[in-house]
């Protein structure tokens, strides 16, 4: 095995590679938006650390995820240090997520391939945001989300390992374990065995790593956060999570398990390609075989999740294929640019149809798909949503809210985040956080029976639904003889009491 030179690349472009890396991820996402999306959690779970009064009903419900992370006091740790509002911050940190995942696919591109154009391929391939078929993830979200960040620091750990720092690559892993569990135990495993397989000095050390894990996962299990998860979930709970398809592989179609199920050969075909050409590096066997490790992973894990074991299902060991989808992009584009020969001009074409491909989809989705989007809404929309929601922030904290369901997916914002405010029920993200918790799950499933059909909402019901769970405001736009404290535009607020 040949192992090529680690070439001298020139430090100038890269802050130019990493502007557009930031910006054509951001197209291709439709547009950074706060608040969007599984923000709906991650925000008020923030806005609880900063200020604990501000959600007295609906704390329970918010711990239910946050007790599980440490990424909330972290952010709300470094919003109290630095005095900056949190729509700011998390644009700053959305960035800062961007240019770490840069970071992470350059080093690893300019390690893994002969030619910097290649290098410049992998990037641009890895802004073409996509769905990882039937899992509930994406390659690239329009907003700040701790898995992406987590994923940021995973790849970094991978292009450490590949440099031989395997201190600095479980360092890096430890890190993503903190901002978001699961998505670093895909890359811990993944390094784990990687290093494993290539470093037989290492299998002692991380032999007993994995004992000290095993230990501590016990304790999980028993006394800690994750006790009682390894019993099965009921009927009533499992109804609950109806929508929630990618969960269940078993309950798959035929095409979602062709698409993942081609990772495996297609990385095992260009490993070979690679070996027999002489260019594979020290670490790449390991990595294949880390890879392919996830996937036994998920084929063991396939009876429990049958059985409807708490903990596997909220593991979502689906998510292992963001893992494969990784290593086959970078395979793929080794292909593409370079493959046995490595000639300059074929890397050099095949960057360039790739960031076009890129910089035309971004257009497309931007200019066609969503023409009124802005590239980056930073805070809260001015629009008529969003100044009721400036409105709501205004009232005092213990103020309880109604409005339909499915208004974040409506305005782009969920209540408790654009109002700061205590909302009755929030069908998309609840039922979510519902996975978690059955508690929250069956609160959930009652509350949005209550407001079933609630575009026929009339005065008499809403005012029942304010007597029962002690309500103070429905927002909405229906026109309701009910006394109105606040309009913009379409959207009304209405006083209940």
């Amino acid at each position: 095995m040949v192992t090529p030179p680690a070439p001298r690349f020139p430090v100038w472009p890269v802050p130019i590679l990493f502007a557009a890396f930031v910006f054509l991820c951001t197209l291709n996402s439709a547009g950074y938006r706060y608040g969007a999306s599984d923000l709906a959690f991650y925000v008020p779970a923030v806005l609880d650390q900063i200020d604990p009064a501000l959600f007295p009903r609906d704390g329970p419900l918010i711990a239910g995820q946050a007790r599980l992370t440490t990424i909330d006091e972290a952010i709300a740790i470094i919003a109290w240090v630095t005095g900056q509002p949190l729509p700011a911050l998390l644009g700053v940190l959305y960035v800062a997520t961007l240019g770490l995942q840069a970071t992470g696919i350059w080093l690893i591109g300019t390690r893994l391939y002969r030619m910097r154009w290649t290098a410049i391929a992998l990037m641009a391939a890895m802004t073409l945001r996509h769905a990882i078929t039937r899992t509930g993830t994406n390659t690239l979200e329009g907003y700040f989300h701790p898995r992406q960040l987590a994923f940021g620091f995973g790849a970094l750990a991978i292009a450490m390992l590949m440099r031989g720092r395997p201190a600095a690559t479980a360092a890096l892993v430890l890190v993503a374990g903190v901002i978001h569990p699961t998505t670093a135990l895909w890359f811990a495993i993944w390094a784990a065995v990687a290093m494993a397989v290539t470093e037989p000095r290492l299998r002692g050390p991380l032999t007993a790593a994995a004992g000290l894990g095993a230990v501590a996962a016990a304790w999980l299990l028993r006394a800690g956060p994750l006790a009682g998860r390894l019993a099965p979930m009921d009927p009533q709970w499992l109804a609950t999570l109806v929508t929630k398809d990618y969960l269940f592989p078993l309950d798959w179609p035929l095409h979602a398990w062709l698409i993942n199920l081609a990772y495996a050969p297609l990385i095992v075909f260009v490993y070979r390609r690679r070996r027999d050409a002489g260019v594979t590096t020290p670490v790449e066997r390991g990595l294949v075989a880390g890879c392919l490790m996830l996937l036994l992973i998920f084929a063991v894990a396939l009876p429990l999740n049958a059985a409807r074991i708490a903990l596997v299902v909220q593991l979502q060991i689906p998510r292992t294929f963001w893992m494969l989808d990784f290593l086959a992009t970078l395979y793929a584009v080794w292909g593409l640019a370079e493959g046995a020969r490595g000639a300059a001009r074929r890397a050099q074409i095949t960057a360039a149809i790739i960031v076009l491909a890129s910089a035309t989809r971004g257009g497309y989705v931007m200019l066609i798909r969503f023409p009124d989007r802005p590239v980056a809404q930073v805070g809260i929309a001015d629009n008529d949503w969003g100044r009721a929601m400036a409105w709501a922030r205004a009232t005092a904290t213990d103020t309880a809210w109604v409005a339909d369901p499915m208004h974040a997916v409506r305005y782009g914002t969920s209540l408790r985040v654009a109002g700061e405010r205590d909302v009755f029920v929030e069908a998309v993200k609840d039922a979510a956080i519902g996975m978690y918790e059955r508690d929250v799950a069956m609160r959930t499933r009652d509350r949005l029976a209550e407001l079933d059909r609630f575009d026929t909402m009339t005065p008499e019901r809403a005012r029942s639904l304010a007597a029962r769970h002690g309500l103070d405001y429905l927002v909405t736009e229906l026109t309701l003889d009910l006394p109105r404290a606040f309009s913009s535009g379409a959207v009304q607020i209405y006083r209940l009491r």
